[in-house]
């Protein structure tokens, strides 16, 4: 079900992975300080408040990995052809359904 909830273009809070179940280990080991790019929206990173400079959380594209990793997927082979954050997440997402 975590999986499911894995985009691969969203930043979550460190309090969001708990919430969700992400074992602690993991988000201290995926954690990492983030900084927006304003030459194009993709790289800008948005919050409830609006636009912000900086913000510390996990990648859910790493999420994603991690999680289908602990499950036995070979993320390296499943992702080798996928373009795109959102197309790994997705190949990851259909490789777990297939256990």
């Amino acid at each position: 079900m975590l999986l499911a909830s894995c985009r691969g273009n969203e930043i979550w809070s460190p309090d969001t992975c708990r919430q969700q179940g992400v074992p602690g280990v993991w988000i201290d080991e995926l954690a990492d300080a983030y900084e927006s790019g304003f030459k194009t929206d993709r790289q800008t990173i948005y919050v409830d408040e609006g636009i912000t400079n900086q913000y510390h959380g996990v990648r859910d594209l790493h999420l994603a990995y991690k999680l289908a990793e602990f499950l036995g997927v070979d993320s390296q082979r499943v992702t080798s052809m996928s373009l795109g954050a959102e197309a790994e997440v997705q190949a990851l997402q259909e490789a777990v359904d297939e256990i």
